[in-house]
């Protein structure tokens, strides 16, 4: 705006100058004071400059900082919490436990899923599905063999009998969201599929995934364990939804 002020004073400037080396001209000349009459010297501007106390509208500093301090401090005492062996804090640090569990469910994924792909197929028994009747899917058998104990038997999976160290596979794709021991199931993944179900391998002599892997259909998972004999092996599986569990057998044709 003063580059422009700056230049229209220039050429009134300029104008005075040529008009006072020559001839007075027979008529007035009005053009230059009318000119200065309406030029922008006579315009009033204002600037609204942001104060340094309130800083940028979308950014606060203080929040911000007090964000990531508490969250360091949460970080902080949860490592105290599963550093210290005192009995005071068990039933807390079960807590936890159970809460990372239930709630890290990777929410991410499948509704990225659900957008790409729309809603998966359920894997569950619909509910107008008289009992019994058996449910044909698309889903790879884990491992060939022949079913030991039901899932009526043991109320949360089966024990499938196969060969001396068979390969354990992915029955769908999805997510390896816990490795380790679980009780009834020994050493046991646990892969997370994009509908909500979970697929527990259980009984493993050799695991060959990582936590947090991402695996394909028919993905090597591990390896069964070995009966005495050396000739046969078995392994447990589940499929869990919410928090229940379901019939396999519904659902995967094993023999």
């Amino acid at each position: 705006m003063n580059r422009r002020v700056n230049e229209v004073k220039r050429r009134i400037a300029e104008r005075k100058k040529q008009l006072s080396g020559s001839e007075k001209p027979t008529k007035p000349v009005v053009f230059p004071v009318q000119e200065e009459q309406y030029s922008v010297d006579d315009v009033t501007m204002y600037e609204y400059t942001p104060t340094k106390e309130k800083g940028h509208p979308l950014f606060r500093k203080e929040v911000f900082l007090f964000k990531f301090l508490a969250s360091a401090c949460l970080v902080l005492v949860i490592a105290i919490l599963f550093k210290n062996p005192s009995p005071h804090f068990t039933e807390a640090r079960h807590f936890v436990n159970g809460y990372m569990e239930k709630e890290f469910q990777f929410a991410a994924v499948s509704s990225w899923y659900e957008k790409a792909f729309g809603k998966p197929l359920s894997i569950l028994p619909l509910d107008d599905k008289k009992q019994g009747e058996t449910i044909t899917s698309d889903y790879a058998v884990p491992a060939s063999g022949h079913v030991l104990q039901s899932f009526k038997k043991t109320g949360h999976g089966i024990i499938v009998e196969t060969g001396s160290k068979s390969v354990v596979e992915a029955m769908s794709e999805g997510f390896v969201s816990f490795i380790g021991q679980k009780q009834g199931f020994g050493k046991t993944v646990v892969i997370q599929h994009a509908d909500g179900t979970e697929a527990w391998y259980g009984n493993l002599d050799k695991v060959d995934v990582n936590l947090y892997d991402f695996v394909d259909k028919k993905k090597k998972v591990g390896s069964v364990s070995s009966l005495d004999d050396g000739k046969k092996g078995t392994y447990s599986f589940a499929i869990k939804k919410g928090e229940k569990f379901i019939d396999p057998s519904k659902v995967i044709n094993f023999e």
